[in-house]
C-alpha cells in the first residue's frame, strides 16, 4: 500500500506554504527592525504597521491550512489509523494543541504575538505564565500538534510526514528568531535611562529654597 503519493501537486504547494510563512515574517520583520519600512507606509504608527503584518501572518496561516487540508483530501488513508484509540489521540492533540497556540497568544496579546519588538513595542517582562511555564515555544509546539492531530484523524499518512516538515521549519525559524530577539532586548537593558531634566519651574523653585 502506497502511504505517501508524491506526484501529488497539492502535497509540494502546501509544502512550499508552510516554508514561505516563516520565510516571509523573519525576513519582513528584520527589514522592520533595520529600516522602519512598515512602519513608513503607516505614516510613522508603529503599532499600525505591527497590526497589518499580524493581518498578514494570520492571512497566511488560513491559506497554509487550506492547502494543507487539500493535501490531505488527495492522498490515500491507512486503515490501522482509523481504529478508536487513534481518532481520540488525534483530537486530544489537536485540542491540546489549540490550547497551546490559543493561550499564548492570550498571553503574549497581538503585538507580543506577531513580531511587535521588531517594532520596538517590547514586552515589560518575560512572561512566565501558562502555557510558557510549560513549553518554552508553545505556539510552534501547539501548531505542530494540531497539524499531527488532524493528519491522524483523516488516517493520512502523508500528513504525518508535512507534521515533520513542519516541526523542522519551526526548529530553522527558532535558530534566527531566538537570538535576534534576545539582542534586542539585551539592547534595551543597556540603554540608559535618561535622567529627568528639570523644568524652568522646579528650578525656581529650588532656587526659592535656597534663597
Amino acid at each position: 500500500m502506497e502511504l505517501v503519493d508524491f506526484s501529488r501537486t497539492s502535497l509540494w504547494v502546501s509544502l512550499a506554504s508552510i516554508t514561505f510563512n516563516p520565510l516571509f515574517w523573519n525576513i519582513a520583520a528584520r527589514r522592520e527592525y533595520h529600516t522602519h519600512w512598515i512602519t513608513a507606509l503607516f505614516n510613522g504608527d508603529r503599532r499600525k504597521g505591527c497590526y497589518a503584518i499580524a493581518a498578514t501572518i494570520f492571512s497566511l496561516g488560513i491559506v497554509r491550512d487550506l492547502l494543507f487540508n487539500h493535501a490531505l483530501s488527495e492522498q490515500p488513508v491507512h486503515p490501522l489509523l482509523l481504529s478508536p484509540p487513534v481518532q481520540l489521540l488525534a483530537m486530544a492533540l489537536f485540542a491540546a494543541g489549540m490550547v497551546f497556540v490559543l493561550s499564548s497568544t492570550y498571553m503574549l496579546g497581538i503585538t507580543g504575538t506577531f513580531l511587535g519588538d521588531y517594532f520596538g513595542i517590547l514586552m515589560d517582562a518575560r512572561v512566565t505564565g501558562f502555557p510558557f511555564n510549560v513549553l518554552e515555544n508553545p505556539m510552534y509546539v501547539g501548531s505542530t500538534m494540531s497539524f499531527i492531530g488532524t493528519s491522524l484523524y483523516h488516517a493520512k499518512p502523508a500528513g504525518l510526514v508535512v507534521s515533520a516538515y513542519v516541526w523542522l521549519v519551526y526548529t530553522i525559524a527558532l535558530r534566527f528568531e531566538g537570538p535576534f530577539t534576545t539582542m534586542i532586548y539585551s539592547k534595551r537593558a543597556q540603554t540608559p535611562t535618561p535622567t529627568p531634566t528639570p523644568s524652568k519651574k522646579s528650578s525656581a523653585a529650588n532656587s526659592k529654597k535656597k534663597l
